[in-house]
């Protein structure tokens, strides 16, 4: 049974990854998405992490249909109490729903609730900050939330540490509930917006971080180690573009190394790495197939060493040139 970790004071224990919704109804149909899914929590997981938006950039989708097949396996499953369900809110759905203006959240979460077919969301979490709202009226709508049932923790994702610590400033003032969560980009490659300007106010106030992109688009499995190699996937283009470079190179040596030490594979270190860092709670990491499933699972059983976490962490410094 995998082990459970505490998701900062929300009270809610998660698996130490959470599968990304983000491929529900893009790259994954909805039968495959089902077979996932139950896979997931019969590997002992229960974290699945979505967002009203996915998967809204796929030509002929209209954001929601994440959710609304997570609704339809909920549905038939009958697995809700099994699940730590996490959604969120603000990206742009088009017809003026964008943002965390108080009414347009309560229109919101009733509009995901509909899709998941669910009378309550685990963690619901602001996708993007919003500096047109002041943050005591967007709080004062989640506590609102909270206080009706619908919602049973929030967090937040895209905020700087000086915007997460400003609204757990204001939750303690005004006696509001706080940001449990953040959702920040964070992997072996992209470690440095992470590390100087928001891990500081996660430690300091015990707030818990599932992170996003902890594969860097795929990089970190060793995908793509040549230009040629971004025809491999939709998102190879951009992903070679952005990684495939001395410091990147420096990193996937790396991770050869210790995964044939390790009989691991790379992706499954490099996620093993980000789950021992103390102040990351669950990684998010997405499959598209029952085989991509099982090399999570292993990673979130992965331990290593002293050395390992060493060696990635010289590898991967950012003082190094790229």
């Amino acid at each position: 049974m995998t082990t459970l970790r505490a998701l900062g004071r929300s009270g809610l224990d998660v698996s130490p990854l959470a599968f990304g919704g983000n491929v529900f109804g893009w790259t994954v149909d909805e039968a495959t998405s089902f077979r996932l899914l139950d896979a997931w929590l019969d590997a002992g997981f229960n974290f699945v992490d979505t967002a009203d938006v996915y998967p809204r950039w796929v030509p002929g989708n209209q954001g929601g249909e994440s959710e609304t097949i997570i609704g339809k396996w909920l549905r038939k499953s009958g697995r809700r109490s099994q699940l730590v369900l996490a959604t969120k809110v603000g990206k742009d759905l088009g017809d003026g729903k964008v943002g965390l203006r108080p009414e347009y959240i309560r229109q919101a979460v009733d509009a995901s609730l509909k899709r998941l077919q669910t009378d309550y969301i685990d963690l619901y979490q602001s996708h993007d900050d919003d500096r047109s709202v002041p943050l005591e009226d967007t709080l004062g709508a989640f506590a609102d939330l909270i206080q009706a049932g619908k919602v049973r923790a929030i967090g937040a994702s895209n905020h700087s540490g000086a915007r997460l610590a400003e609204a757990l400033e204001t939750s303690k003032r005004l006696g509001l509930p706080r940001y449990e969560s953040l959702q920040p980009l964070y992997n072996l490659y992209d470690r440095a917006g992470y590390e100087t300007d928001l891990e500081p106010v996660v430690k300091e106030h015990g707030i818990g971080v599932i992170n996003f992109y902890a594969l860097a688009a795929g990089f970190l499995t060793g995908k793509y180690r040549k230009p040629e190699d971004a025809a491999k996937s939709k998102r190879g283009e951009k992903t070679v573009a952005t990684y495939l470079n001395k410091r990147g190179l420096r990193i996937l040596a790396e991770l050869d190394e210790i995964a044939a030490r390790l009989e691991a594979t790379p992706g499954q270190v490099a996620l093993a790495w980000q789950i021992a860092r103390p102040s990351i709670t669950a990684p998010i990491a997405s499959a598209s197939s029952i085989e991509q499933l099982q090399e999570l699972v292993k990673a979130a059983q992965l331990e290593l060493d002293a050395e390992a976490i060493e060696q990635l962490d010289q590898a991967s410094d950012q003082q190094q040139s790229a």
